[in-house]
């Protein structure tokens, strides 16, 4: 495993999204803002929170679980904002650039968790 979740390209990627998640919810109506807004930012929030949390355990089983956590809130955050979309708060193009953004770190997260399937499961300290 890596020495810290900041080394992890999936992490990396996952931080950036959300900021590109908060610049694009800025702009959401103002009666959202305990609303959709706040869902989408929180389940975006959650998938770079996850990895994180996940390569700071103890063994790489609950890394993986962890994982797969932070992809079930990708699942969460690309709901929303199709729904975003149909309601006209996210132009297509936003749409389209932010599911990228979900679907390169769903990528990096199942190729992770693939590796961490290949390898003997053990603790950080072996």
């Amino acid at each position: 495993m890596a020495h810290s979740y900041k080394n992890l390209i999936a992490w990396q990627k996952a931080v950036a999204m959300v900021s590109d998640i908060y610049r694009a919810t800025q702009s959401f109506p103002r009666h959202e803002t305990y609303g959709l807004t706040s869902q989408i930012r929180r389940s975006a929030v959650s998938a770079a929170s996850n990895i994180a949390e996940g390569q700071g355990r103890l063994s790489k089983r609950e890394f993986h679980h962890f994982l797969g956590i932070a992809r079930g809130s990708l699942i969460e955050m690309e709901t929303q904002m199709v729904i975003a979309e149909n309601l006209g708060y996210l132009s297509k193009a936003e749409a389209t650039q932010l599911a990228d953004a979900s679907g390169e770190v769903s990528r990096l997260l199942h190729g992770l968790m693939q590796a961490l399937r290949e390898s003997p499961l053990q603790t950080a300290g072996n």
